[in-house]
């Protein structure tokens, strides 16, 4: 196992050096063939090894997308990493290349992996999403194509510096995807459509439930003795505002995003509240409930609702109501969508108008990368980067929003000068954590009301 952990540059050496080396890079890059190798084969590396990184790259994989070759792996996890490989190699002999000297341990992991890489091939982004700007540029520094996983960022500060990104990557040639899977399901294409056409008459309000029991990791624990607080923190990445944005930014942002997306706007402002009840000894910096009101500009509403607690009802939906009538976006997780539309306000068979024809729909985690592989090879224009940063920005104002108490309008969130992490471009395996517990081993959690110009 090759370990790295140097240190990199400060994030504002960083930015200044990506800045000066970007024009000819990238310049370089937009003069590339469209996929990287002559016989047709496109390189990927993987950088985050996790259970979706893992998930991600098999889809990448799909026989679907051509040829196509996992070459490099990245992580700060040897036991991830190690069970990546494994369970790739097993699944995908044929196209699994990645000999001990392509799998890379640390934090400047990143760099290693995508040096593997010639311009043109494709790097997968699925580490916390703390990390994202920070592999981003150097993906483009690299003229690598990129598919990443959402929440691209976390907080104001983030969100401008990943916009800047955006306006670079869209002076270049490269293809980039943002894993807001829903946008690419086949069903809900289909109903965009038809609500674009006034199938429901104008949409006034938009509803949206994420409400089940406890999941991954997003409740903890005290640190276990012995562990490093800063590998702690990014292996249980949902229970810290700095690494994920907390569960609020993971889990939700993909209903705010689809009812977004059927509205043809994003919220200007929001306003919510939340709570933690039955904490026992966790010591995350989650809520266990959110609910937040989003305004549009022409005042319709989004009413998105959170809750991770045992014993109650539970819900995975998103709906839309309008005029004239109201559709189903959602109604059973992400997928399948199970779209309809119905007549009035009632969801009663009697009043049922459309629904997606098909018996079956097409796994919207596969369809994703093959028009992100298919835009590759037939070199057209392709670019999620702007939009993946806005459903970013809009799902934490709503955060911000439960958080202090108080409504938060979209210019303020991305005006705002809270980095969670502002050092995270210099972490090493031996750095101190941007989030630090107190003597008794908890972490700062919001105080609505109390603190209102920061979330903690």
């Amino acid at each position: 196992m090759k370990t790295n952990t140097t240190e990199g540059p400060t994030r504002r050496d960083f930015l200044k050096t990506s800045g000066q080396v970007a024009a000819t890079t990238l310049a370089a890059a937009a003069a590339q063939p469209v996929h990287a190798a002559e016989d047709h084969t496109i390189r990927l590396a993987l950088v985050g090894c996790g259970g979706r990184g893992s998930g991600a790259a098999v889809d990448a994989l799909a026989e679907e997308n051509g040829p196509l070759k996992l070459v490099a792996l990245a992580d700060v996890f040897e036991h991830r990493l190690t069970s990546s490989y494994q369970n790739l190699a097993k699944m995908k002999p044929e196209q699994v290349d990645v000999p001990e000297e392509r799998r890379f341990l640390g934090f400047d992991a990143y760099r290693h992996a995508m040096d593997a890489l010639r311009p043109g091939d494709v790097v997968l982004l699925a580490t916390p999403p703390a990390f994202r700007w920070v592999h981003f540029a150097y993906a483009l520094e690299r003229g690598l194509h990129v598919f990443m996983e959402k929440p691209v960022t976390v907080d104001g500060p983030s969100t401008r510096r990943f916009l800047e990104l955006a306006a670079r990557s869209e002076k270049t040639n490269l293809k980039i995807g943002v894993g807001l899977m829903c946008r690419h399901c086949e069903a809900r294409e289909q109903l965009k459509e038809r609500l674009d056409a006034g199938a429901i008459g104008d949409i006034s309000v938009l509803r949206a439930f994420r409400v089940t029991g406890p999941v991954v990791q997003e409740f903890t624990k005290r640190k276990p003795e012995g562990m490093s607080e800063l590998l702690y923190q990014v292996q249980r990445f949902h229970a810290f505002l700095w690494a994920s944005g907390g569960l609020f930014s993971d889990f939700l942002i993909h209903n705010i995003d689809e009812c977004c997306w059927m509205k043809g706007a994003w919220p200007v402002e929001a306003k919510g509240i939340g709570g933690r009840h039955y904490r026992e000894d966790y010591v995350d910096q989650n809520f266990d409930v959110y609910s937040v009101e989003y305004t549009f500009d022409d005042g319709a509403k989004l009413i998105v609702n959170g809750r991770n607690m045992p014993g109650c009802d539970n819900e995975f939906a998103s709906y839309a109501h309008g005029t004239s009538g109201a559709a189903v976006i959602s109604t059973a997780a992400h997928t399948p969508a199970r779209c309809r539309i119905y007549r009035g306000q009632k969801f009663n068979s009697d009043a049922l108008v459309w629904r997606y024809p098909a018996r079956r729909e097409p796994n919207p985690y596969r369809r994703e990368w093959v028009h992100l592989i298919a835009a590759i090879r037939n070199d057209q224009p392709y670019n999620e980067t702007r939009r993946g940063a806005e459903a970013s920005l809009i799902t934490s104002m709503g955060r911000f929003a439960a958080h202090t108490g108080r409504t938060v309008t979209r210019d303020e969130m991305l005006a705002s000068d809270h980095e969670f992490a502002p050092a995270v471009d210099q972490l090493a395996l031996d750095s101190p954590a941007p989030l630090l517990a107190d003597k008794d081993g908890k972490y700062p959690v919001p105080q609505p009301g109390l603190i209102t110009e920061r979330e903690y």
